[in-house]
């Protein structure tokens, strides 16, 4: 994913052909050199699931990665969470500046639908569009988009459970869901084994915001690449801080069972999207 990712930022393509180099680096800064990849790993592994191959795959993992890291530029302006570290270094608009980091997450996010429209063959032209329809959802006002809103809107409101868990489902779980059912999408699979995967994605996508909740309130900026404690410092609506350390382990665990269970029909062949899950959980950065 990384050498997909660098060449699909190297300013080469048709693309990025004659972009400024500034803009290019701040985007590379931005999404290379850091990162769990679980996004597009997802994808990758969903596809391969159902008997497609990473080549295939990969021009949609890549644009979604570029999603999810236009996201985080976006997301630490100050604006914004107002972030100056991210994967361990400074952030776009503390390396470059505002303006940049702004145009950077902008290019990002447009690149996305080109690499999904222009990808190597291997796609059906039906396929192609029912993926570029359903990333303009998830990545948009009804997704993670909306998402962000609710939660900055939510920094002086108060929310209840149902509340937080749906702002948590859009900013987080979108593109994780998306992910899921782009690889069933990918391969052909079945609108049964699409729906499967979907939820699958939601749960994982769950399980991984409220690890990241848990996170900020345990773990320490060294651990985690970025600042720590600002949720509650920015008067942040969480699960954990609602309902405790205890409940969040507990629940974390909850989800990990439910999704080993809706991989259960696809046996051995669903091992490392199990495992995916656990990591998800129990992960400590």
């Amino acid at each position: 994913m990384e050498e997909g990712l660098t060449a699909a930022l190297s300013g080469t393509s048709l693309l990025l052909a004659g972009a400024p180099e500034r803009l290019l680096a701040a985007m590379r800064h931005g999404s290379l050199d850091g990162g769990k990849r679980l996004r597009p790993f997802l994808v990758e592994e969903s596809a391969a699931l159902f008997g497609a191959d990473a080549a295939t795959a990969a021009p949609v993992a890549q644009a979604l990665e570029c999603i999810h890291c236009y996201s985080l530029i976006h997301d630490d302006l100050p604006a914004m969470d107002d972030d100056d570290l991210r994967r361990g270094r400074p952030t776009v608009h503390r390396a470059y500046d505002e303006a940049t980091a702004i145009l950077a997450g902008d290019a990002l996010l447009t690149l996305a639908f080109g690499l999904v429209a222009e990808g190597d063959g291997g796609i059906e032209p039906a396929a192609r569009l029912a993926l570029i329809r359903l990333l303009s959802r998830e990545a948009g006002a009804a997704g993670m988009a909306g998402g962000q809103a609710l939660d900055l809107a939510a920094e002086t409101t108060t929310l209840d459970e149902a509340e937080i868990a749906r702002m948590q489902a859009m900013k987080t779980g979108a593109l994780i869901a998306f992910a899921t059912e782009a690889g069933a999408i990918l391969a052909g699979a079945s609108p049964a084994d699409r729906r499967v995967m979907r939820r699958y994605g939601e749960v994982v996508g769950l399980a991984f915001q409220l690890a990241d909740d848990l996170l900020d309130e345990t773990a320490d900026a060294a651990t985690l690449g970025k600042a720590a404690g600002k949720d509650a410092a920015r008067g942040k609506k969480t699960l954990p801080a609602l309902r405790g350390i205890a409940w969040t382990r507990a629940e974390l665990e909850r989800l990990v069972a439910e999704a080993e269970g809706l991989l259960e029909p696809f046996g051995e062949r669903a091992e490392t999207l199990r495992a995916t899950a656990r990591f998800v959980a129990r992960r400590s950065k």
